[in-house]
């Protein structure tokens, strides 16, 4: 990965939606390549349970800025201490249909074993970039979505988990601007309509 790309990156902000949130886009460095840290939401939850996601959330009064939203969340779901992640730089924020603005802070943090907050996180998936740009692991649809139109959903499976959604949206900022990787044109399938996109 050329991390390099990110720092360089200037980032678009979206400032109109009703709510704003932060999530750590956490890169470990391993002897094999680089890795990305997800999280498994806990089934229980009332936003997007089960699914793959970063750590974040949304920016609540006390949070100084998204950055300060970012380290908290980290802390408060994988026990990542504030003076770990190393900012690498910004991607795009992106919109989620629960009418978040979503910053994604791109950092490194050590590769060591982090501690899942039961309450929030099911489990914590650290999976290598290699298999995230493995062609035969990606596959999208294209969606009619009830508030954006005609959108294109992007799916990553690797090692039994499947990230997509927003999650998978910034994924893919990320492997683009870091990697030769690029999300394929042909559509895979196409669906009408889903109210659960992400």
């Amino acid at each position: 990965m050329n991390l390099g790309r990110v720092a360089d990156h200037e980032p678009r902000s979206i400032t109109d939606e009703k709510r704003n949130a932060a999530v750590l886009v956490p890169v470990v460095a391993h002897e094999d390549g680089h890795h990305l840290l997800f999280t498994k939401r806990a089934d229980h939850l009332g936003e997007h349970p089960g699914q793959m996601s970063f750590p974040g959330g949304g920016r609540e009064p006390g949070d100084d800025d998204l950055w300060q939203t970012a380290l908290r969340e980290g802390y408060e779901e994988i026990g990542l201490r504030p003076d770990e992640p190393e900012l690498v730089g910004r991607l795009d924020d992106i919109r989620t249909i629960t009418n978040y603005a979503v910053t994604p802070f791109v950092v490194r943090i050590p590769d060591r074993e982090y501690d899942p907050d039961e309450r929030e996180v099911a489990e914590i998936a650290v999976l290598p970039v290699a298999g995230l740009t493995d062609p035969t692991n990606y596959e999208n649809e294209r969606r009619d979505h009830p508030h954006y139109g005609d959108i294109v959903i992007h799916f990553f499976h690797v090692d039994g988990y499947t990230v997509w959604g927003a999650t998978g949206r910034i994924l893919v900022q990320l492997l683009e601007l870091t990697t030769d990787w690029r999300a394929p044109e042909r559509i895979d399938r196409y669906v009408d309509t889903d109210p659960d996109l992400g």
